[in-house]
């Protein structure tokens, strides 16, 4: 049984909120009582979410962004204030991944791609999520950065490299806003069944029982499992908790 919180009168907002495990923690943020700003640069899959949530009563609003245009970023958070009037919590979540490559192989095209959405795109957020935060004096971010930020894995070295990057960046971050009142921290998903997932897996790029195999606890993760840890660190529960990378991974990093 899951934790209840109780985020009425709050807003958050998420990225890479039209599927996945943006998705399942913008629901879960409005199922505990929040207004939710879902952001996403797939327009279809954020009307699908509209509809969820429109046939549940939730209070909400969705940005078409994509999180490598810091314009569009600015804009989708401001935007959200606008609509509700206040940034209370916020999931940076929108990141990819591609296929294993060859560190002496893959190009700069490639590695320059992930770096924009799984970094910068982080940054961006954060930086104009923190101009809303810091003038209210309170807030809580979660990053998402990976297992692939605590570990490396043959083949996927610039998503690493991306990953880790984001749990340095919420580490300063979270040095730099804790005494302004600002809660900063970093989720660290494992092998999670969301649809990027059975992506790589239809197309070869991920084996499934190798997968749940180097997962201690024998499966691959849910979204929801994702969401209750992002909604845990926004609560006043992780209120003495702050630059964190928290695995939730199954075991793996703890092998």
């Amino acid at each position: 049984m899951n934790p209840t919180y109780d985020f009425s009168g709050q807003v958050a907002f998420v990225t890479g909120a039209g599927s996945g495990m943006g998705l399942a923690t913008a629901r879960a943020f409005a199922a505990s009582g929040a207004a939710v700003a879902l952001a996403d640069v797939d327009e279809a899959a954020l009307a699908q979410a509209a509809g969820e949530l429109t046939g549940e009563g939730r209070q909400f609003l969705t940005l078409t962004c994509d999180v490598t245009d810091e314009e569009q970023v600015a804009a989708a958070v401001d935007r959200t204030v606008a609509t509700f009037g206040r940034l209370d919590m916020a999931y940076n979540n929108a990141g990819i991944q591609v296929p294993p490559t060859d560190a002496a192989e893959e190009g700069a095209d490639q590695f320059d791609r992930v770096q924009a959405i799984n970094l910068r795109g982080i940054w961006a957020c954060m930086k104009h999520e923190l101009r809303h935060m810091r003038a209210r004096g309170s807030g809580a971010i979660v990053n998402c950065s990976s297992l692939g930020g605590l570990v490396g894995i043959p083949g996927r070295a610039s998503y690493h490299a991306s990953k880790h990057g984001v749990i340095g960046l919420t580490g300063s971050a979270a040095l730099e806003y804790a005494p302004r009142g600002i809660r900063i921290n970093a989720v660290c998903p494992g092998t999670i069944d969301t649809p990027m997932v059975s992506d790589m897996i239809a197309k070869g790029e991920l084996d499934r029982a190798e997968a749940e195999a180097g997962q201690p606890i024998n499966r691959l993760g849910t979204a929801d499992e994702i969401a209750q840890a992002v909604l845990w660190l926004c609560s006043p529960g992780a209120a003495f908790v702050i630059g964190v990378a928290l695995p939730v991974d199954g075991g793996y990093v703890a092998r």
